[in-house]
């Protein structure tokens, strides 16, 4: 089992801030470094059991049980680009950003709305 977390930890040594600032790319003459919210968990567990059960021959078989899995998700924010300026600006990604404000503006709207109603009475 030791092998095995051994071996996703190195398979997922490389995720983290260098996956979350990507290498810089030209598009069009602009230099643009991608930038995204990267997340990733894993989780595992055994259970070496202390009963013996009986197994299809009727010899006694000490149980045992053991699992894992893991998942992530990658969401790109936007880029970092140059002004007419030179100065270093940040671009948002238009979809991240309405992804990421309807649950703000659900949770604002049912804030006022209970404000409203707790003022009526």
């Amino acid at each position: 089992m030791a092998d095995t977390f051994t071996s996703l930890a190195e398979t997922f040594k490389n995720v983290g801030v260098a996956r979350a600032y990507g290498p810089p790319v030209t598009v069009g003459g602009e230099e643009l470094i991608p930038v995204a919210l990267v997340s990733f968990g894993f989780g595992g567990g055994s259970d070496a059991g202390s009963e013996s059960v009986g197994t299809a021959d009727g010899a006694k078989d000490k149980g045992a049980a053991a699992g894992g899995g893991g998942g992530g998700f990658i969401l790109p924010l936007g880029v970092y680009s140059r002004n007419g300026s030179g100065r270093v600006v940040f671009k948002p990604n238009a979809v991240a950003v309405l992804a990421t404000l309807v649950p703000l503006a659900c949770a604002v709207g049912m804030s006022l709305r209970g404000v409203l109603r707790a003022a009526r009475k």
